[in-house]
């Protein structure tokens, strides 16, 4: 099993929940979060914004669904047609063990 963290811009979360929801993977945990990459946030007159709005969107998936669920953050969260800096990151890491915390369910 696989953990992915994808950060996306808000305006982007609904439009990659809905595409990774048509493709099957409709297990997902949002968080709004506030963060600034390499640039150091934005620069706008003399003001420096650096608590920039993303929005965290935590999965679990099988490793054989890695490539599938990339493609469509990849492909949805992108600004424009090559997008540009502040579009997100997403970062895959194991998951060693999973269990479901409620009585009636045999686990992950």
């Amino acid at each position: 099993m696989l953990l992915i963290r994808a950060i996306v811009r808000p305006e982007k979360k609904d439009e990659v929940l809905a595409e990774l929801s048509g493709a099957g993977f409709n297990a997902a945990t949002m968080v709004d979060v506030v963060g600034r990459g390499k640039q150091k946030g934005i620069k706008i007159g003399g003001m420096v914004y650096d608590e920039i709005p993303k929005v965290l969107i935590l999965m679990v998936i099988q490793d054989n669904e890695k490539e599938k669920v990339v493609k469509i953050i990849l492909d949805i969260a992108r600004t424009g047609t090559e997008g540009t800096f502040g579009d997100g990151k997403i970062f895959v890491s194991p998951v060693e063990e999973a269990y479901t915390i409620s009585k009636n369910s045999p686990g992950l």
